[in-house]
């Protein structure tokens, strides 16, 4: 934790802005950098530069492409700086660094940067970094805390403003405020709460950073978890998981990877479904289109086991998924009600793992 006086940037005519460096790669960024953009006065800050990954070729045409942040920086005549590294082994590394030293940053604010910040770095601004991280922390630290949340079920998350250390989120936090996740979420529409949540927040605490700083909790190392990064493969469902368990990754995986099945070979991805508030069950295979309505396409999933099941018990029927949006392989996507009017799908039909 800096312990450097924030009256350090005191000049003749009162407190000079402060000199913040920004980075970050993504649109959950970018929301956080246009908030402070537009509040510079208010908030009595001035952003001094912006970091953000180097562009990527992207797309069919694998042409080379602007991150969300890079985009609000230049509309704002803001500079940009992209180091591949700040690896202090590396010439570039050790270039990176002394550019951002040139800036004479009071603080850098980080969001969703995706580049490894060394000890070295963190030190470089007067206040250190603060990190705008999606989740109420030390609970799901890492990579991807808005689409683990959603996965595991939980019932609410939230923004922690950070002050960053050497650890994966491990620093004090300074603010933290939260969120209900509410049944009909996905990874989209949470990302898009807590971006603006996440500005919201730090605004908060640049209005006053020498008391959030001056009162920052630490973590509990054993209340922690992880969130590690997504991976294709986990969209593919397991039809033998319950219905509560696919719905959870149908949404905590939209968009991307996408949960997805198989059927006669061909992919099918899985868009959208019904919350699982009370399933009606059926003792026909998991995987089984039970039937295709207008409103759902019913499909068998596993067993849902309460705290009184055992899952030795033969009695117990299987759980049922009411899927509201699927798109098959090289086609748009299709409600319920299109499938319903047309012969891709039929009752009996069967979803496979592979």
């Amino acid at each position: 934790m800096p312990t450097a006086p924030l009256y350090n940037h005191l000049t003749t005519n009162g407190l000079r802005p402060l000199r913040v460096v920004f980075a970050g790669t993504p649109e959950f960024a970018a929301i956080s950098l246009q908030a402070l953009i537009a509040q510079q006065d208010a908030l009595n800050i001035e952003i001094v530069a912006v970091y953000s990954q180097p562009d990527r070729k992207a797309g069919r045409g694998q042409k080379l492409s602007t991150s969300a942040v890079k985009a609000v920086a230049l509309a704002h005549d803001i500079p940009v700086e992209q180091p591949e590294t700040f690896k202090k082994l590396v010439t570039e590394g050790i270039a990176a660094r002394e550019t951002l030293r040139t800036y004479h940053p009071d603080v850098m604010v980080v969001a969703a940067y995706g580049l490894i910040l060394p000890i070295g770095v963190l030190t470089i601004p007067t206040y250190g970094c603060l990190n705008i991280h999606g989740s109420l922390l030390p609970r799901w630290r890492g990579a991807a805390p808005i689409h683990r949340a959603l996965l595991a079920g939980d019932s609410n998350t939230g923004i922690t403003i950070m002050q960053m250390d050497k650890g994966l989120d491990t620093g004090d936090m300074l603010y933290k405020v939260s969120c209900a996740i509410k049944a009909d979420d996905s990874a989209a529409s949470l990302h898009d709460k807590l971006a603006d949540l996440g500005a919201s927040a730090i605004s908060t605490v640049l209005q006053d950073l020498a008391s959030y700083q001056a009162q920052a909790s630490i973590q509990d190392d054993s209340a922690a978890n992880y969130a590690e990064k997504l991976v294709k493969t986990e969209g593919a469902i397991d039809w033998a998981q319950s219905a509560v368990v696919i719905e959870r990754q149908i949404r905590g995986l939209t968009p991307w990877p996408g949960a997805y099945t198989f059927l006669d070979g061909q992919r099918v991805k899985i868009l959208a479904s019904l919350p699982v508030n009370h399933t009606q069950h059926t003792d026909k295979p998991a995987g089984t289109v039970i039937s295709v309505g207008r409103k759902a396409i019913l499909v068998a999933c596993g067993v849902d086991y309460n705290k009184n099941d055992k899952p030795d018990n033969n009695d117990q029927q299987a759980s049922t998924l009411a899927i509201t949006t699927l798109q098959f392989a090289g086609s748009k996507p299709v409600t319920a009600e299109q499938i319903c009017h047309g012969n891709q799908l039929n009752d009996g039909d069967q979803f496979t793992n592979i």
